[in-house]
């Protein structure tokens, strides 16, 4: 690569404290999570003030960042909230604050101008006068919309003050109204999507209705069972990372503050090794393409677009007859301990028996084919299989698993 690509953080979302470390652990430069209030995922788990702290404080150990997103489109009735929260905030100190709305940003630089302030991609910015505008304001960084291509990527870069971060989504759920400003949720249920609240009406199936023929549903596009008419693929740009290298970002985003520790950990391993790889040489990143492909496609994920990096999407980015995922693999979970006895300690996510064969995927990139030899409960009686999410466990592999590797099992 040339000399002047600069080296881009890779940026990955956690849901939870436990998620967080394992992006931490799997390859993340900075992590982005939402609290309790004020953020746009309202539906995720979340973080509380306490979790955040221990959160941010694993993450500074590792020499990672931690970002908090505040990027709501804030009525009269949240700016008291919005202050309260950002003065407990400027106590536990996050790197940065990810905001959309103006006032909100204005209470951010009164409340607490040490942290950074980066713009969501929420507040549309699509032009490098508007990133001259928010630098002017005190951001130091701000999220590309995602309807830029390549080549508006690279005029903005050469419009802007070199110290004006850049971030821009590389991979991920792709939402279908431009820059996510989507008013479908709050119609059909009342729950607002620009508030936290977006039920994903964009997956739902439709057909139309002719005035005069109530109750006859005609499919919008030629399927028997109706049409998923706004069902967008997901953004995938592993095959890319050079372009993106070349385009001067500055953080290479990953979409998904609702998603498992075994989305995270594949995407934020898989990302890492590309990057590194490609920083290295073009020909090692290619070399190794393959298996970048074979993992990211071990995730959960409903195909993959490239966006509107090289020009406006057609009907091939959308899924018209289904809303399911394509899934490779099912997470059972991410040792803690290991005791003297080899046996790990996992709080279970999935079933899993005695005699399986199941992969420890590690942080390096190797995924270890091992047998479930034993399972014993918390009370060390031994169970044939676990049924149920969330029992603590003590496990006995045929191979040896660390602390924070995830345990998968490989689908059909």
């Amino acid at each position: 690569m040339s000399e002047t690509v600069r080296k881009p953080e890779l940026l990955i979302p956690a849901s939870s404290l436990e998620v967080l470390k394992t992006a931490v652990v799997f390859g993340a430069d900075a992590v982005y999570i939402g609290g309790e209030a004020f953020g746009l995922r309202a539906k995720a788990k979340n973080f509380s003030m306490e979790d955040m702290k221990e959160g941010i404080a694993f993450a500074h150990a590792h020499g990672v960042k931690v970002y908090v997103t505040a990027n709501i489109l804030a009525h009269n009735r949240d700016l008291e909230g919005v202050r309260a929260y950002f003065e407990e905030l400027k106590e536990i100190k996050p790197d940065a604050l990810i905001i959309a709305d103006p006032g909100v940003f204005m209470l951010a630089k009164e409340i607490c101008p040490e942290i950074e302030r980066h713009i969501s991609t929420q507040a549309n910015n699509t032009n490098y006068l508007t990133y001259q505008f928010w630098y002017q304001q005190g951001a130091k960084r701000v999220v590309s919309a995602r309807e830029l291509s390549m080549e508006e990527l690279r005029e903005l870069r050469a419009h802007i003050p070199e110290d004006l971060e850049i971030e821009t989504f590389v991979h991920g759920a792709m939402c279908i109204s431009y820059s996510g400003r989507c008013l479908l949720s709050n119609y059909f249920t009342g729950r607002d999507a620009n508030q936290g609240a977006c039920t994903h009406p964009c997956r739902w199936k439709y057909a139309v209705m002719e005035e005069s023929r109530p109750g006859e549903y005609l499919p919008v596009y030629e399927n028997e069972r109706g049409t998923y008419i706004f069902n967008s693929k997901d953004l995938c740009m592993i095959e890319h990372i050079p372009e993106l290298l070349e385009s001067g970002i500055d953080s290479f985003k990953i979409e998904g503050r609702m998603k498992t520790a075994l989305y995270v950990a594949t995407v934020a391993r898989t990302y890492r090794k590309a990057i590194d790889d490609c920083l290295k040489s073009r020909e090692l990143y290619e070399e190794h393409m393959p298996w970048y492909k074979e993992q990211i496609a071990a995730c959960t994920y409903r195909e993959f677009t490239t966006g509107f990096f090289y020009g406006k999407p057609d009907e091939s980015s959308q899924i018209y007859d289904n809303n399911t995922y394509q899934k490779g693999y099912t997470y059972l979970g991410i040792v803690g301990d290991v005791d003297a006895e080899n046996y790990i300690h996992l709080e279970q996510r999935n079933k899993f028996s005695v005699g399986e064969m199941i992969e420890i995927m590690k942080p390096d990139g190797e995924n270890l084919a091992v047998r479930v030899e034993a399972i014993l409960n918390e009370e060390g009686e031994a169970m044939e299989s676990a049924p149920h999410p969330q029992q603590k466990l003590r496990v006995k592999l045929s191979g040896k698993a660390d602390a924070c590797d995830i345990l998968r099992r490989k689908e059909a």
